[in-house]
């Protein structure tokens, strides 16, 4: 397995727990009625959760973009130390900006996103260039 890939596969199983804190937040302030039905208003849930829903949201859009450079860099075999880097890249700066967005760290988060994107260009610039 390629560097690129298993950072790959360690991102995809974070966001794929991100849910977790902010779910059980929302159980904590809700009947559970309307935790697993379709209630009128929106769950309650403190800020922080809040925020982890929307960090999430963005992980899982992100991820997807991600995967594809990855996965079409694999296909061709392409792993040098600019793809490497660039997932490495990708993978602290997803987790940074999960944290500094449930956090309220605004400057951290968006350094944080810019940091993951880059490495999203890096490895298509590997690809198409």
């Amino acid at each position: 397995m390629t560097p690129e890939l298993r950072y790959l596969a360690m991102i995809s199983v974070f966001t794929a727990v991100m849910w977790i804190p902010y779910i059980l937040n929302a159980a904590a302030r809700n009947k559970l009625g309307d935790l697993v039905g379709y209630p009128e208003l929106p769950l309650s849930m403190a800020p922080w959760a809040q925020r982890l829903k929307k960090a999430h949201y963005n992980a899982i859009e992100n991820l997807v973009v991600f995967a594809a450079v990855v996965l079409v860099a694999d296909a061709l075999q392409i792993s040098n130390p600019a793809t490497t880097s660039a997932a490495t890249a990708y993978f602290w700066g997803r987790l940074a900006h999960a944290f500094a967005y449930t956090a309220a760290i605004p400057w951290l988060r968006t350094l944080a996103f810019a940091v993951a994107w880059g490495g999203i260009l890096c490895i298509a610039w590997q690809i198409l260039g």
